[in-house]
């Protein structure tokens, strides 16, 4: 603490996912006394990002201006890392904290490294093993690595990732995943509200957004949507990414059948309570892999792999990609045969039990505060190898 009185750390929020992945570690950070924690929101996702913090009663303390549609990867990274290395040098935190694989973090872990401030990744050790499945993320999650003082590892799976990579067990805390304490967060203390109270109506639920999934692929999904809306048993409803691009061939494919609802991004409350009451979800987000898992709801994976088997080993989910008679046949299964739905319909305990926010807590004041020295419910990945743990 060289130049603070109290610990400064810093989270680096950039897309919605983010905000509510570091939702209940900044609050727990907050709760620690000695540390001071600030979210700097980079507006990769400026208004979801801001309405999604405050959903658990947090508001950013920064939120930084990046021009409107920076056209492409390159120049999106570009700007975050200009705007990041001022704020760096402003306010001069004591450790940044990012979270998962997106530019923001890719940039927040980047430039705190240049600046020779101490990073904790969050939700680290996740690997698809094909760096273009999804991209750019698994080139993102894996640079971080290179830039990380403290793995955050959510599952046992991720440990063994980071310790086959070289990663000091010393560095990696086993703690669970953040995003099953939001969802106990949002269920325990936020109202929803169910906008489609359809009970005579099997629910099919249906998010797709991926770079990978672009063009054909996004067309097979929506086609298969379209024929499975034609049971006339179920509806579909397709929460919709905002780009433009792929509304518009969502429109042009679905917007006529009165099977189909194509609404756009919900509330994390209400979305939560629609994960919780579906059916059967078909997605391409890897968050929502793990918030289905979590609830027990069957999720068919709209992707040729996946850096979250966890879903797969307890059987919750299942791989189906971007083929629209793969798809087709896996989910008419499903909604025709109530004893295999009921088999996927298991809740899936190996992402975490809702306290990864107070052991990532835990574990950096533990690193960085000299004052604190014993927190409980840390688990350090201490005389491991990978070849001794489970998965």
């Amino acid at each position: 603490m060289s130049r603070h009185d109290s610990l400064h750390v810093a989270l680096v929020v950039g897309t919605r996912p983010e905000a509510i992945k570091l939702a209940s570690v900044a609050l727990a950070l907050r709760e620690k006394e000695g540390i001071r924690a600030s979210i700097w929101c980079t507006g990769q996702h400026a208004a979801w990002a801001k309405e999604m913090l405050g959903y658990f009663g947090l508001i950013p303390d920064r939120i930084l201006e990046l021009p409107p549609r920076p056209p492409g990867l390159a120049q999106l990274l570009s700007v975050l890392m200009a705007q990041l290395q001022n704020v760096l040098q402003e306010d001069r935190p004591d450790v940044v904290v990012v979270q998962g694989d997106t530019s923001s973090a890719f940039a927040g872990a980047l430039a705190a490294a240049y600046a020779g401030i101490p990073v904790v990744h969050v939700e680290a050790g996740l690997r698809s093993q094909d760096a273009l499945m999804p991209f750019p993320e698994e080139a993102h999650r894996r640079a971080i690595a290179n830039f990380t003082s403290l793995h955050c590892a959510p599952t046992q799976t991720a440990v063994t990732a980071l310790l086959s990579e070289g990663i000091a067990p010393t560095n990696i805390v086993d703690c669970g995943n953040t995003v099953i304490d939001a969802v106990r967060l949002v269920q325990h203390s936020v109202p929803a509200n169910d906008p489609f109270p359809e009970p005579n109506q099997k629910l099919v639920l249906l998010t797709c957004h991926r770079r990978e999934s672009w063009g054909e692929p996004y067309r097979a999904v929506c086609s298969a949507a379209l024929r499975l809306a034609r049971r006339g048993d179920c509806e579909v409803v397709f929460v919709m990414h905002p780009n433009p691009e792929l509304q518009h061939v969502a429109h042009e494919i679905l917007q006529h059948h009165p099977g189909i609802r194509m609404v756009p991004p919900l509330g994390y409350p209400d979305f939560m309570h629609l994960l919780g009451r579906a059916t059967l979800v078909l997605t391409d987000s890897g968050g929502i892999q793990e918030e289905a898992a979590a609830l027990g709801t069957p999720l068919l994976i709209l992707r040729d792999t996946t850096e979250r088997p966890e879903g797969l080993y307890t059987g919750t989910a299942r791989i189906v990609g971007t083929n629209e008679a793969i798809i087709l046949a896996t989910a008419n299964h499903l909604l025709d045969d109530a004893a295999a739905l009921a088999e996927m319909r298991q809740p899936c305990t190996l992402y975490g039990d809702g306290h990864a926010g107070t052991r990532i807590a835990g574990a950096i004041a533990n690193r960085w505060m000299s004052s604190i020295t014993s927190v409980p419910q840390i688990k350090l990945v201490a005389a491991a190898t990978a070849s001794s743990l489970p998965f």
